[in-house]
């Protein structure tokens, strides 16, 4: 297959590799511009800008694919097939239309469940048995295309959205060379029109825990937030990032308070234990460290 590859984050470069290493050719790598980052604020090309220069493919990084000619002279890839990996800009119909098989999204999560921008988050928060990864036909619509291909994976109680990340974007490599090698097996189905849901990007204002609510759904909030943004709460005036948790047995007490060492923490029915937190400016740590370093009131809020 000639292959235009269209992504971004460190979650779409195990399909880059894949792809590649699968033999298939790679005309061009679409990412999002280099942005200012670091403490020096200098531009830094995205992960898959990286990997493709690494591997020595063309890199094209427009603001916009709405422009004429940018889709013009995407269509004189000649390519067989776009793969769109949490690519971040939106493909109008010149895009969609212009590869022989079209655009195929690997998608994390069991469409039409968790359609939209944050499906691992919300698939832990929610606190579903089971995700996987979905090889999506793309149309113009919001994660409405059809599906040629799914794989599933369990959630488990110890399972964080960095965990889980790293998982399905090994799935979603294996997948979508699959369905490469042999595309006419897994012809686009549509989508169910029940069990639809939407995967709002995390707004970082819900990120703050609400000891007041039920211990499984602060473990599933800190663990599905876990590393970003981060649930966080404050420790006597400072911030406290929480990166994982289990539910605990263990004495009550009043929502926020430490209840048990080294860090078990009473919730609106239950408790919680902290597993590992960050302290603003400090790298991560075990709630044996952080407690070690740091006085920690009766009570968080």
């Amino acid at each position: 297959m000639r292959v235009v590859f269209m992504g971004t984050p460190d979650f779409s470069v195990p399909a880059l590799d894949a792809i590649v290493a699968a033999g298939h050719e790679v005309a061009a790598v679409y990412t999002q511009p280099p942005r200012p980052a670091g403490r020096g604020k200098k531009p830094r090309p995205t992960p898959v800008h990286r990997r493709a220069e690494a591997l020595g493919i063309p890199v094209r990084h427009p603001v916009t694919l709405r422009d004429a000619a940018v889709q013009r002279e995407f269509a004189a890839l000649d390519a067989d097939v776009a793969i769109v990996v949490a690519y971040g800009l939106i493909l109008p119909r010149p895009i969609l239309e212009a590869p022989r098989l079209g655009a195929w999204n690997i998608h994390a999560s069991l469409l039409p469940r968790w359609r939209g921008a944050a499906p691992i988050q919300r698939a832990i928060m929610a606190g579903d048995a089971e995700t996987g990864v979905c090889i999506m036909q793309m149309d113009e619509g919001l994660d409405t295309g059809p599906v040629r291909a799914c794989e599933r994976t369990p959630i488990s109680e110890t399972d964080t959205a960095a965990t889980l990340h790293d998982r399905l974007a090994a799935m979603g490599a294996e997948l979508v060379v699959r369905v490469l090698a042999d595309p006419d097996a897994f012809p686009p189905r549509p989508q169910l029109e029940s069990g639809v849901t939407y995967a709002d990007k995390i707004d970082k204002a819900e990120a703050r825990v609400d000891w007041s609510r039920p211990a499984p759904e602060v473990d599933r909030k800190i663990r599905g937030l876990s590393p970003f943004p981060g649930a966080w709460c404050e420790a006597g005036g400072e911030r406290l990032k929480l990166l994982d948790s289990r539910v605990a047995e263990g004495p009550s007490g009043a929502p926020g308070e430490i209840v048990a060492p080294p860090l078990v923490v009473a919730c609106g029915t239950g408790a919680v234990r902290i597993l590992r937190a960050q302290r603003a400016g400090k790298r991560p740590m075990t709630a044996e460290e952080l407690v070690r370093g740091m006085e920690l009131p009766p009570r968080l809020t």
